[in-house]
């Protein structure tokens, strides 16, 4: 499938909304606590077995990013796209089907494994492409594509949550929700495989990206940079701290006001998931558009100093303010989505634009280790807490103080990025020879 290259008078503006129809569908993964209470009721699990599907889905997110990002990269977005039509809403199919049977392992591997394939490939499918078309505003760009993957579950979450109502929330009325997540998602994403367009001055990789201005760097070589590797360290510590709230943030925030006079229903903890979807959606376009004005480090400093900050306000007062809590973890979701929308164009700002698909995709790993991180950390010491008797906010106080230290680190980690050597640097007249040799090594 070669890439669909624009014809004249293409308006650029055409393009977000083709990779907000994708992001839009994949970020239904941010609305998997829903899902969290109904499977352990129904299945026996606990909140880390619960937790599975979602941390292999996002393991796979960066395993499949880093592995496709060069097929992206040579292939096209609408390629991409389809590919991630395809494994996503299969995902959810076989997660009907596992949980019909009540067989577990067919949810994990459905929804984890080809549905995580989905949304990496997914995910990175129109970064490189928003980039070529808004060399000016890259941050915005792509803040505008991102933004839909933060606000999937905006959508997701009360709509998962009244179809459980309306069909039960036994193993059978689970069941149909996914099938009913897996048809409705393909047909949606569908709208952005058929719309995306590449610049008519784009040209093939095996052309050369000889065209392009600046210092170039190709996606092998920037892994041998610690430019690379210190944004590496900079993403998974500000994305476990976010996810740490985002995967059990419906049961988070009911166990949080138990023991108070005002406990938290489920529809209104389904209600505090929605939220935290926007305040994720809302940072990946408004943060990411302040980094174009005040740079990208200064702006990853914002989010990794004040996010240690709201999680040292939620730990020593969270239990005693409903605001305070609510507020803090919308400030703290905003960050987490800004950075992700943020961290493309400051690999522009590094390594340019040659194979920015593909390095993205690379660092993208790191989302895949704060997948299981932040999960792992906070619903592993909920547990081991509940099981020493404890409940309410103190199943919740050591795993904060874990987040406020790797901020801390992510923060060290942003301080000691610098320019990348020029000697890493693809030379502009060997370019087209260069990525040639790149693609086979990668094939």
């Amino acid at each position: 499938m070669s890439p669909p290259v624009a014809p004249p008078g293409w308006s650029r503006w055409l393009v977000p909304p083709a990779a907000l129809s994708v992001h839009l569908s994949i970020g239904q993964a941010y609305a998997w606590s829903v899902f969290k209470p109904p499977l352990e009721s129904a299945l026996g699990l606990s909140g880390t077995q619960s937790a599975l599907p979602f941390q292999l889905g996002i393991v796979m997110l960066g395993l499949s990013a880093a592995f496709g990002g060069t097929l992206v990269e040579r292939n096209g977005p609408r390629w991409a796209m389809t590919v991630a039509l395809l494994c996503f809403s299969s995902g959810f199919l076989l997660s009907a089907l596992g949980a019909s049977l009540e067989q577990y392992w067919l949810i994990v591997l459905g929804y984890g494994f080809v549905g995580g394939i989905g949304l990496g490939i997914g995910y990175i499918s129109p970064v490189s492409t928003l980039i070529k078309w808004f060399p000016d505003r890259p941050g915005m760009a792509t803040g505008i594509a991102i933004m839909g993957f933060g606000g999937g579950a905006l959508i997701a979450s009360p709509w998962s949550a009244q179809m459980l109502e309306s069909f039960g929330s036994g193993s059978s009325g689970i069941a149909l929700a996914f099938l009913v997540h897996g048809l409705s998602y393909a047909v949606f994403m569908l709208l952005g495989v058929l719309l995306v367009r590449v610049p008519r001055n784009e040209k093939p990789v095996e052309s050369g990206p000889s065209v392009l201005a600046g210092p170039q760097v190709s996606a092998n070589q920037a892994l041998r940079t610690p430019q690379f590797w210190f944004l590496w360290i900079v993403l998974c510590m500000n994305v476990t701290a976010g996810i740490g709230i985002l995967e059990k943030a419906a049961p988070m925030i009911t166990d949080f006001f138990a023991d108070t006079s005002t406990p938290v229903s489920v529809t209104a903890a389904a209600g505090f998931v929605a939220l935290l979807s926007a305040a994720n959606m809302a940072g990946r376009i408004g943060w990411s558009s302040t980094s174009d004005l005040i740079g990208r480090k200064n702006i990853y400093r914002v989010y990794l100093g004040a996010g240690a900050l709201m999680y040292a306000l939620i730990a020593l007062f969270g239990d005693s303010s409903k605001p305070l809590f609510v507020l803090c973890a919308l400030v703290i979701l905003s960050f987490y989505g800004g950075g992700f929308a943020t961290v493309p164009a400051y690999l522009k700002d590094l390594f340019g634009t040659y194979q920015v698909g593909a390095i993205h995709g690379r660092l993208l790993t790191a989302w895949s280790t704060a997948g299981v991180l932040g999960p792992l950390i906070v619903n592993w010491i909920a547990d081991r807490q509940e099981e020493a008797g404890r409940h309410g906010a103190s199943l919740y106080g050591l795993s904060f103080v874990i987040m406020i230290g790797l901020l801390v680190v992510g923060f060290v980690a942003n301080e000691l990025v610098r320019p990348v050597d020029p000697r890493h640097h693809v030379p502009a007249p060997k370019e087209a020879a260069h990525g040639r040799r790149q693609q086979s090594e990668s094939a």
